[in-house]
């Protein structure tokens, strides 16, 4: 039976999808997984050769930084599920091939990837490189799903996009639980650019934008449909107030470490603690709870509304920005962590559940 899964992904709702279809397939076969993703080869191109000429930093940190962040959200699935993992991003414009490279060059006995295509195996756009990769592969190819066969609708859209928010959050509380580890054991003091910027979009992220769009929407319209959450709602309201009073602690604890090192450690290093444990059960409760409730209850018209707000904070009582400043902060995060604490590493163990 097959033992080493590779993984492609891009950055779509479909292949968030495939990451955690994939790793129950791995997990229920005891294998491992490679998650892989091919970054365009901007550089190659005549506007990108200028860029990288003249600031090679500016090219390389918004590319970097949105592999490493897809591969570090996929990475939040296995370790939740307790599957061997290592992570591979390449510079490509042939994907198909670097798929298929690196699948012979890791070892790797069966390629899982879904497709972008129309109806059934034998409607899949031709072309397309999950196509090429059926055609030239010398391993078995899983394809898991075929992006216009999945249920359509708002609710399909929601929950991917709540769900995907969620993983963006576990991974960079990982990377922050990551950098005070290797700070303990090193004895050295972590890129406190990158602490800032990792408690910058906590507090930015879920504590401006998705928590407030969970209370105004998922929540509300959830208590108008059915009573039987109605304490777990009040539990996570609740933690959801509290989150000034985390981000409080968090952001005088760094300061605390800033101006002290040696003494500011323990103090830091428990403020992330309380805070992760606490926001990976709370996320833990909506995944495994709030979100099967909603799919019960909640009608059609419930859920437009709910993917309306989620997918373009439309709402003047929210009165945010586009979402693509965050997904651009989320790049820089991972842009910014070690490469070892983002990409190419090895993992197992479950340690937190998020994914759904």
């Amino acid at each position: 039976m097959y033992r080493h899964l590779l993984l492609p992904l891009d950055d779509s709702l479909l292949a968030a999808d495939t990451a955690r279809k994939g790793v129950q397939f791995a997990r229920a076969l005891g294998a491992q997984v490679t998650f892989f993703h091919a970054r365009e080869d901007y550089a190659a191109t005549s506007i990108g050769a200028l860029s990288a000429l003249f600031a090679p930093a500016a090219l390389d940190e918004p590319i970097d930084g949105r592999a490493r962040a897809i591969l570090a959200k996929a990475e939040v699935v296995a370790r939740e599920a307790g599957v061997a993992y290592a992570s591979v991003a390449v510079t490509s414009n042939r994907p198909y091939e670097a798929i298929l490279e690196t699948a012979e060059a890791r070892g790797c006995d069966l390629i899982f990837i879904a497709s972008h295509g129309r109806r059934g195996i034998s409607g899949l756009m031709l072309g397309s490189q999950t196509q090429k990769v059926l055609q030239h592969a010398s391993i078995p190819v899983l394809v898991s799903a075929v992006e216009s066969n999945l249920p359509a609708g708002e609710m399909i859209r929601s929950l991917a996009i709540i769900q995907d928010e969620h993983r963006s959050l576990a991974a960079v509380i990982h990377g922050l639980e990551f950098a005070l580890r290797q700070a303990r054991e090193h004895n050295t003091v972590p890129s406190l650019p990158l602490l800032h910027a990792m408690l910058h979009y906590i507090e930015a992220f879920p504590q401006t934008l998705h928590h407030p769009k969970e209370d105004a929407y998922l929540f509300r319209k959830l208590r108008m449909r059915t009573s039987e959450c109605d304490a777990l709602l009040d539990e996570l309201d609740v933690q959801h107030a509290d989150g000034e009073r985390w981000m409080y602690q968090l952001t005088h604890a760094l300061a605390g470490y800033e101006a002290d090192p040696a003494g500011g450690l323990d103090a830091f290093a428990a403020a992330v603690e309380g805070f992760a444990a606490m926001q990976m059960q709370h996320m833990r409760l909506e995944t495994k709870v709030v979100l099967p409730a909603a799919c019960r209850h909640l009608t059609a018209d419930d859920w437009a509304e709910i993917d309306h707000a989620f997918a373009g904070n439309c709402d003047p009582r929210l009165a945010f920005d586009d979402d693509e400043e965050f997904r651009a902060l989320f790049a820089r995060i991972l842009h910014l962590a070690p490469a070892h604490a983002a990409a190419g590493r090895q993992g197992n163990g479950a340690v937190h559940d998020v994914s759904g």
